[in-house]
């Protein structure tokens, strides 16, 4: 039977004998994580001053592999664009994936930190922007690197399987995606289990914060193209303006949320762009609108977008422009994301550790959001064979209300880094025990 294995055994019939071996075994990995802690630290502040945005991920990615393939992992690179997929088998038991995301943001760093961000790459569209580690994925890298040093050096007490994935295009929905269509649960061992962690910049650092069920939205982008007949702005009996028809569209499409879905059912419908006309004294031809759509279950999220089209049909109707002039809902399905869903079997079993380990005052039960996550698609993809966890890690100053912090995405975000650092790898280091130790 493995160490663990025992563990939970005697936790029923010696709990007192099973605590004080959870608490040996925890100096033990307080010990390793502050031995490894200069070196992730020189890891984590690299990867902040050399940040790489979305699908240009290169430097993330071997650096990974080489941390990787120095823990003893069976490293794959290029999966899915920049993915990098380590294997480390140790005996009979679960498989447990574990993730961590790498691409940073198009941001101007702002924190005035010694190793803050002077990088300028070229977007997509080929565009030079400053590009920044905003969301904290930079201590995501140097925590999953931790993990692994200290998973393997601890294969006397766990049994099964890691499959430590970094993924490439999380802050554009994009890179689970990829991974999962290059083959990520047909070359490699398809997991029981899934862990990640992401920074919480409203919790402070060494503590953790954790969410059973939902935890994270879909999230869908819809593009409307609402049409009209242009003309003379002092003449608009002589055309059908579609900048009102626009307008009125907006208002209308808040009905969606307030009486068509139930109050008990969280749902955001947001338009954030409007672009239409050119001058004071011309009526367009047409107006573009952009929203962005979050829910949690498959059904309020089809039921929301069928809403919306019909709305703007409707709207549009009743303002004359129907046929060849009836507005064009276009929903970017290249652009969904899947919600995320703690399982709560494997919460309660994970959090329960979390507290004996960092004291219940330093785990903490969080809101859902509606921000958008795609570690989601695992756990989809899986079919409902997989239970997936995704936690927070604290990486507020304790000292500060943080109220008035820079939030995640900000300019001038930046994680108190040790206790953050120590916190997230014995956090992760346990998360993974709890599951391969029985």
């Amino acid at each position: 039977m493995a160490p663990l294995a025992l563990l939970a055994f005697l936790l029923v019939t010696c709990p007192r004998i099973v605590l004080g071996a959870e608490l040996a075994l925890d100096e033990q990995i307080q010990a390793l994580v502050d031995k490894n802690y200069l070196r992730l630290k020189d890891y984590y502040t690299d990867l902040h001053a050399h940040p790489e945005l979305s699908r240009q991920e290169k430097r993330a990615s071997e650096n990974l592999s080489r941390e990787l393939k120095e823990a003893g992992f069976e490293v794959t690179g290029g999966v899915g664009g920049y993915g990098v997929v380590g294997g480390l088998k140790n005996g009979d038991g679960p498989t447990v994936l574990v993730r961590t995301d790498m691409d940073a943001l198009p941001v101007k760093e702002e924190t005035g930190l010694s190793y803050a961000s002077a990088a300028e790459v070229k977007s997509e569209d080929g565009a030079l922007t400053p590009v920044m580690h905003a969301c904290g994925h930079d201590m995501h890298q140097a925590v999953f690197v931790g993990a692994a040093r200290l998973l393997s050096q601890l294969k006397s007490n766990w049994s099964g399987t890691l499959v430590f994935i970094g993924q490439p295009a999380e802050e554009i929905g994009a890179g689970a995606k990829a991974m999962l269509k290059d083959g990520l649960f047909m070359r490699f061992p398809k997991p029981d289990f899934a862990l990640a962690l992401h920074v919480d910049s409203s919790l402070a650092a060494g503590a953790v914060g954790y969410r059973e069920g939902w935890a994270f939205a879909n999230v869908d982008s819809v593009d409307i193209t609402v049409k009209g007949r242009g003309g003379h702005g002092a003449y608009p009996e002589n055309s059908i303006d579609p900048v009102v028809i626009a307008s009125r569209l907006v208002v209308a499409l808040q009905t969606i949320v307030s009486r068509e879905i139930k109050p008990t059912e969280p749902a955001v419908v947001t338009v954030g762009a409007i672009h239409g006309g050119s001058k004071h004294n011309i009526i367009p031809d047409e107006v573009r609108l952009m929203l962005t759509v979050r829910s949690y279950t498959d059904e309020v999220r089809a039921r929301i977008l069928d809403a919306i089209k019909r709305i703007a049909l409707h709207v549009a109707a009743s303002a004359g422009a129907e046929g060849d002039l009836a507005p064009e809902v276009k929903v970017l399905d290249e652009e969904y994301t899947p919600a995320a869903y703690n399982d709560s079997a494997l919460v309660l079993r994970v959090v329960g550790n979390f507290r004996r380990i960092f004291g219940a005052q330093n785990v903490l039960e969080k809101e859902a959001v509606m921000g958008g996550e795609d570690f989601g698609r695992y756990r989809r993809a899986a079919g409902g064979s997989l239970q997936s966890f995704m936690f927070r890690l604290g990486s507020a100053d304790p000292k500060t209300d943080p109220k008035q912090l820079p939030s995640l995405h900000s300019s001038k975000y930046a994680p108190v880094v040790e206790p953050t650092l120590k916190t997230g790898v014995r956090a992760m280091t346990w998360a993974v025990l709890t599951v391969l130790g029985g």
